[in-house]
């Protein structure tokens, strides 16, 4: 009787059937994980955009842009801008296209009513909201976020567009809605 070497077919099928149980139970915490880092991701970029928006109001004779380009490119819009300064925002923030599973979308407030535009950008306004959504919600993200010039960050549970307290005079909706993130 010859010696013969290998797996019969039964041990095959139970190593088969153990890959199978143990990628059921891996996938959906894989899942998890991903969302909890797109969330995490959209939540920094949000707070980097108040911060910004902060620091180009210092420089801005104390208004904010409507324009997210000119934290991009300070030169342009703020009158008398040292061009070797530094920018306010990175880029791809200000092209707000969709990153990290969420669309992102920005809407700036009413523009002030006396500015003085030898030191103010002629796109100065007095408020902004800065949007973030999941593109497939349950998928890329769970949560909406909402930030804005009170320097908030606002969050809805269902990925819906989030309210924020001060987006007064902005219509995004009921700002006793907001759950404000920690």
């Amino acid at each position: 009787m010859k010696n013969q070497k290998g797996f019969t077919l039964i041990e095959l099928l139970i190593v088969v059937a153990i890959i199978g149980i143990i990628a059921a139970i891996a996938i959906p915490s894989l899942l998890r994980a991903r969302v909890s880092a797109n969330e995490s991701a959209t939540i920094g970029d949000i707070r980097t955009v108040i911060s910004a928006q902060a620091a180009y109001q210092s420089a801005n004779g104390g208004w904010y842009d409507d324009n997210l380009v000119c934290l991009t490119n300070p030169n342009g819009c703020i009158p008398n801008y040292p061009l070797n300064s530094p920018t306010f925002l990175d880029s791809q923030l200000t092209s707000q296209l969709a990153k990290s599973g969420y669309s992102r979308s920005f809407l700036g407030g009413l523009a002030p009513t006396a500015y003085n535009p030898a030191i103010s950008s002629t796109s100065s306004v007095t408020s902004y909201v800065y949007f973030a959504t999941p593109t497939a919600a349950g998928q890329t993200g769970v949560r909406g976020f909402a930030g804005d010039a009170s320097g908030l960050l606002c969050f809805s549970t269902d990925g819906s567009v989030a309210t924020t307290l001060g987006d007064v005079g902005l219509n995004t909706g009921d700002p006793a809605t907001c759950s404000v993130l920690q």
